[in-house]
């Protein structure tokens, strides 16, 4: 997960990680240790509620919640070689 994206989108909606995390319906520490891998990472509905929240396009999420690797072989999945 790309942390520096994702505040830079929480700031861009006037929001923090405090409001991020009520509107997630949960504890601020416990989203906070969900972002900086210290235990439990995000569920799909989780980030899914992030996206909707921030309403994120396709490629912010997949800029945000996949890795490089991960996005650029998505982008070559119907590609015929």
């Amino acid at each position: 997960m790309n942390i520096s994206k994702l505040k830079g989108k929480i700031v861009e909606n006037n929001l923090n990680v405090e409001n991020l995390a009520k509107e997630l319906g949960m504890d601020k520490s416990t989203l906070y240790r969900k972002l900086n891998n210290k235990g439990k990472s995000l569920t799909i509905e989780e980030a899914n509620k992030i996206v909707e929240t921030l309403n994120l396009s396709k490629e912010e999420s997949m800029a945000i919640f996949f890795n490089s690797f991960v996005a650029y072989n998505a982008n070559f999945k119907d590609k015929v070689f």
